[in-house]
């Protein structure tokens, strides 16, 4: 199986990379195609006239959703829940998931595999597979075996009902985890799951986490949920997105993030980045920070 890097203007494969003795997958759910003066409405025009690459062939900026399978020693932690069963046209553009139980099965793997679900955030792009009805009229736990983590500082307003925007319906995911038996909070530095600690980067919520795996060898992956949506925002972070809900706390939680990935022997997992979800970020002769994709391998 040949390692390749695909097109920021492509919706993301599911794509594997290995770092020492943790293994990633991108358990895709589905398609998102968004406007770009919608979505991204504080990119210059001329970005996308000067970048066709990062547009797909509708116009639309590709930003798959899914999410994030990390194996290590036989336990399993997914990343994010994906849209759920979902065919749109939003206010930004055509969203569409619902595929995401099916890729994992494809990769060997039933929901009651799952040891863990960490969400980066409570947006419905993210949270669509936490929990399925129960044909009762309720809802229940997609992954029955997994805690369910989150950040302390995004869980405290939604347990208050102070919801941030774009969250999904609360019956959909709020008062089901008001409900769980194994919500774990976690605090800015707080361990995951041996290996995995969490980095509170509030600004697109209230309580967005970032997750840094850790090898043996130091060697890390961060996986930085919505911190960025494109790469050109790793160059230009000033540059924002639609949901972002604080929009000068963005700012410090990309300076953060970015501190982060420019670390020695750091690499980073990119949601929404197109088909190039696994790279790392270097600077350039300018010494601005640019998203460099990195092979990994289709399955």
């Amino acid at each position: 199986m040949t390692a390749n890097i695909g097109r920021l203007g492509s919706q993301s494969a599911v794509r594997r990379w290995t770092m020492d003795e943790f293994t990633f997958t991108y358990i895709v759910d589905g398609p998102m195609s968004l406007i770009p003066a919608r979505f991204l409405k504080s990119f210059p025009d001329s970005y996308w006239s000067e970048h066709p690459e990062a547009l797909d062939q509708d116009g639309g900026v590709p930003m798959t959703a899914g999410g994030l399978l990390v194996e290590r020693d036989g336990h399993r932690m997914l990343v994010d829940a994906g849209l759920g069963v979902m065919n749109v046209n939003s206010l930004y553009g055509p969203i569409e998931g619902g595929a995401l139980l099916e890729t994992l099965a494809s990769v060997g793997y039933a929901p009651e595999d799952i040891d863990v679900l960490a969400l980066t955030h409570i947006h419905i792009d993210h949270t669509g597979w936490a929990f399925i009805p129960d044909g009762n009229g309720a809802r229940k736990a997609t992954f029955p075996s997994a805690s369910y983590v989150m950040s302390r500082q995004e869980w405290e307003p939604l347990s208050q009902g102070v919801p941030p925007a774009d969250m999904p319906d609360p019956t959909t995911v709020v008062e089901p985890l008001l409900q769980h038996p194994k919500l774990t909070l976690v605090d800015d530095g707080g361990e995951v799951v041996p290996g995995v600690t969490a980095l509170v980067t509030p600004g697109h919520t209230p309580g967005h986490a970032t997750y840094i795996v850790t090898s043996s060898s130091g060697k890390r992956l961060v996986v930085f949920g919505d911190a960025f949506h494109s790469p050109a925002q790793l160059t230009h972070p000033d540059w924002g997105s639609a949901p972002d809900s604080h929009t000068e706390s963005v700012q410090e939680a990309r300076a953060r993030v970015l501190s982060e990935l420019l670390k020695p022997d750091t690499y980073a997992f990119a949601f929404h980045f197109g088909d190039q979800p696994f790279g790392r970020v270097v600077r350039d002769q300018q010494g601005q920070a640019t998203w460099e994709p990195i092979p990994t391998h289709i399955l």
